[in-house]
């Protein structure tokens, strides 16, 4: 149910404005090209390193190699440093959204999705190939921090849940598509076509992004309140009330809407909550930001260390042992399956709350990690299949389109954009130790699965501490509330 009782497929057919629409499609392609540069690499890994040769004569240009000779543990590097890239972009976007703006992040973020493609789809070495990855990197990065806010700041106060998931469900769209163009495309260095794509997609935000507005709420905090209010109302639409909205804020001088008060504006809005934004260290040495901190964190690492990225990355080589002649095509399946879960469930944290899809995720991806340890180690393709598919499954219910929804609502807005900024550092971490070891792991294991029981180790510790730690914040008006606190703004101010 929505608003009043009403709902939540009616509510949200009334809310979507086409403009809004478009400006949601717009932003939500940053985190579209996360998961495709994320992924990029998994169906055509043994033609791009060249352990297969390629099954025709075809090629783009004689000048460029057919691929690119290296091991196990120098893949792993050129895969991981995609990793570092987006561990950098996350730490800088946090502080440059909040002092220059959602827009102007974004715009500078998708520069980097143009640049980094040229080099990955041109080139002849390792060195030059992990340079693109590194530069797509922080485009990634840096978008899973600022498109997010942005997306919640402009989004329906009473959906926002279903809209948060958005951010995930572009994730799952960028992976599918690369993983259908690797299906088709890994052969030769036709593989360098799946790179340079992610080059096109980005020129394509860059455009569309000068149709996009700055976020209403980011202009009220920095003294343009009727700005923001004619941008919210064009977002919404004329018919919307606004000042439940606009109060929301906690920003002065925007929660009227008289033309008496417009000669009002040149006196400067300011934040009830805070006239600065609080920097990453700030944020984390104040101690009513730093349960917060902790929370997002931990959940940003379930999502990860429950191992997530080892289906995504290196799916089609850990499969093809075992199931040789369908792993693409299972992978693709995953894909598939991954976005088909993740939308039919947007809804879910607006009904039973976030904390509940987040340990209901866990629960099942510890359990689909027993299982796919078991179909590997003693070789039942078919049970290996079906956990592989309830692994993915689980993920899409809660790990994967929560965690980027709690920052903004675990924290006041002062300190949204340096939170987002530790969630993600915490993600790529993560991110980055899957990427990097969990090959070599998995190859110390004996190949057979068993480093999935690590994996469901994980699971059961961190989803024991998220139960414990973490508070539910669906409903709640403000981070006090979340946090069962007395209300402090007054006494900031």
């Amino acid at each position: 149910m929505a608003r009043g009782g009403e709902p939540l497929h009616r509510s949200l057919l009334r809310d979507m404005t086409p403009y809004l629409c478009s400006i949601l499609l717009i932003t939500a392609t940053g985190p579209l090209q996360f998961g495709y540069h994320l992924s990029e690499l998994n169906a055509p890994q043994d033609v791009i390193t060249c352990e297969k040769k390629s099954i025709s004569s075809s090629a783009l240009h004689p000048s460029l190699p057919r691929c690119i000779s290296m091991n196990t543990d120098q893949f792993a590097v050129v895969s991981s440093i995609f990793t570092l890239g987006g561990l950098l972009g996350a730490l800088v976007a946090g502080p440059c959204c909040n002092k220059y703006g959602r827009l102007l992040t974004m715009r500078l973020t998708t520069m980097f999705f143009v640049i980094g493609p040229i080099f990955e789809s041109l080139a002849p070495s390792i060195s030059v190939i992990s340079v693109g990855r590194f530069i797509s990197g922080i485009g990634a990065g840096s978008s899973l921090v600022v498109g997010p806010i942005y997306i919640s700041e402009v989004a329906p106060p009473k959906e926002k849940g279903f809209f948060g998931a958005l951010t995930q469900i572009m994730i799952n769209v960028g992976i599918l598509l690369t993983q259908v163009l690797g299906y088709f495309l890994s052969r030769d260095n036709l593989w360098r076509i799946i790179l340079g794509v992610g080059g096109c997609i980005g020129l394509a935000q860059l455009f569309g992004l000068f149709l996009v507005p700055e976020s209403p709420k980011w202009l009220a905090e920095h003294n343009h309140p009727q700005k923001a209010r004619d941008i919210l109302r064009r977002i919404r639409g004329r018919k919307e009330d606004l000042e439940d909205e606009i109060s929301a804020w906690n920003v002065d001088g925007v929660t009227e809407d008289t033309s008496e008060e417009e000669s009002l504006l040149g006196a400067p809005s300011r934040s009830k909550a805070s006239s600065e934004s609080v920097g990453i260290f700030g944020v984390i040495m104040n101690p009513n930001y730093r349960p917060a901190i902790i929370a997002v964190v931990a959940v940003m690492f379930a999502q990860q260390l429950t191992g997530i990225n080892s289906i995504i990355m290196y799916s089609v080589n850990l499969l093809s042992a075992l199931l040789p002649t369908t792993a693409a095509l299972l992978t693709v399946a995953i894909s598939a399956l991954n976005l088909i879960i993740t939308t039919l469930c947007a809804p879910l944290s607006d009904k039973i709350g976030r904390k509940p899809c987040i340990l209901l995720s866990i629960a099942g991806m510890g359990t689909s990690s027993i299982l796919l340890a078991l179909g590997m180690s003693y070789g039942v393709q078919i049970l290996a299949a079906i956990a592989t598919l309830m692994f993915v499954a689980s993920f899409a219910v809660g790990l994967g389109p929560v965690p980027f929804i709690l920052a903004n609502e675990l924290v006041g807005p002062e300190a949204v954009g340096a939170t987002q900024s530790w969630a993600l550092a915490a993600n790529w971490i993560a991110t980055f130790i899957v990427s990097q070891f969990f090959p070599i792991l998995n190859k110390a294991l004996g190949e057979k699965g068993r480093v999935y029981y690590v994996f469901a180790a994980i699971a059961a510790v961190l989803g024991g501490f998220i139960a414990w730690w973490v508070p539910e914040s669906k409903g709640k008006r403000g981070a006090d509330e979340v946090w069962g606190r007395k209300e402090t703004r007054d006494r900031v101010e």
